[in-house]
C-alpha cells in the first residue's frame, strides 16, 4: 500500500514539474515572440521615421528646384528677352557692320535665353509631372547635345504604362543624378538611355563611356547613396556597376504593377 501511495506521489510530482516545464517553456516562447515582434516593431518605426525624414529632404529640395525654376523663367528669362528686344532696336540705328556684330550679340542672347527657359523645364517637378517621365529625359538629353557635352540617345521599348506622377519626379531626379555624375566626372564622349517598358516593370538602363570608377572607393559616395535611396523611396531595384576606363552601367528596375 505504501510503495503504490509512493508511486502516484513520484508521478504526482512528475505531472506538476511536466507541467511547470511547459508553462515555462510557452511562457519562454511567448516572451520571445513578443520581443520579436517588439523590435520588429520598433525596425519599422525607425524606417518609416528615416524614410519620412528623406521624404521630407526630397521635398524641400523640389520646392527649392521649383523657386529656382521660377526665378530663372521669370527674373533672369525675363531680363534676357529685354537684352534681345533692346538689342534689335539697337540694330536699327547704327552701321551695317556693327550691326552685324551686334546680331551675333543677340543670337548668344537668345541662345542663352532658350538654354534657360529649357533648363527651368528641368527643374520644376510640375513640368515634369505634365509632360511625363520620357519627354523630360529627352529635354535633358537635347540640352547636353545642344552644349556639345556629349552624345546622348534615347531609346524606348515597349508600351508606355501610366506611372504615378510622384514617383515619376522620384526616378527622374535619380536619372538626373547619374546625368550630373556624368557631365561633371566621367569625361564621357556618349551616353546612352533606355527605358523600356512592360506591364510589370519600367526597366530603366543608363551607360556612359566614360572614366569610371573604383566601385570599394565610392560606396559611400552621397549621390550614389541618394539614388539609392530614392529608390527604396519607390520600391525600385538600383544597381549601380562600374571600373577603370570602362564608363558607368545604371539599372533602375522599377514595378509597375502594384502602383496602377
Amino acid at each position: 500500500m505504501l510503495a503504490k501511495e509512493q508511486i502516484l506521489l513520484i508521478i504526482y510530482f512528475t505531472v506538476i514539474i511536466l507541467f511547470f516545464i511547459i508553462f515555462g517553456i510557452i511562457f519562454f516562447i511567448a516572451f520571445q515572440r513578443r520581443k520579436n515582434k517588439l523590435l520588429l516593431d520598433k525596425h519599422k518605426a525607425e524606417q518609416r521615421y528615416e524614410d519620412e525624414i528623406f521624404r521630407s529632404r526630397i521635398e524641400i529640395q523640389e520646392q527649392a528646384l521649383k523657386n529656382v525654376s521660377w526665378e530663372l523663367h521669370d527674373n533672369i528669362g525675363q531680363l534676357l528677352s529685354t537684352a534681345v528686344m533692346q538689342i534689335n532696336i539697337m540694330s536699327t540705328s547704327i552701321e551695317d557692320k556693327t550691326a552685324e556684330s551686334l546680331q551675333d550679340v543677340r543670337k548668344l542672347v537668345g541662345d542663352s535665353l532658350q538654354e534657360i527657359r529649357s533648363l527651368s523645364k528641368t527643374l520644376n517637378h510640375e513640368v515634369i509631372q505634365n509632360v511625363g517621365l520620357e519627354k523630360s529625359i529627352q529635354v535633358e538629353l537635347k540640352r547636353f547635345e545642344k552644349l556639345n557635352f556629349l552624345t546622348p540617345s534615347l531609346t524606348v521599348t515597349g508600351e508606355e504604362v501610366y506611372i504615378n506622377p510622384k514617383d515619376e519626379i522620384i526616378l527622374y531626379r535619380i536619372i538626373q543624378e547619374f546625368f550630373s555624375n556624368t557631365i561633371k566626372h566621367a569625361e564621357a564622349s556618349k551616353l546612352d538611355v533606355t527605358l523600356d517598358f512592360s506591364p510589370e516593370k519600367l526597366h530603366i538602363t543608363i551607360q556612359d563611356d566614360g572614366v569610371g570608377f573604383d566601385m570599394k572607393s565610392v560606396q559611400a559616395n552621397s549621390g550614389l547613396l541618394n539614388m539609392k535611396s530614392r529608390a527604396s523611396l519607390v520600391n525600385a531595384d538600383l544597381e549601380y556597376t562600374s571600373s577603370r576606363n570602362k564608363g558607368v552601367l545604371l539599372i533602375l528596375s522599377y514595378p509597375i504593377y502594384n502602383k496602377n
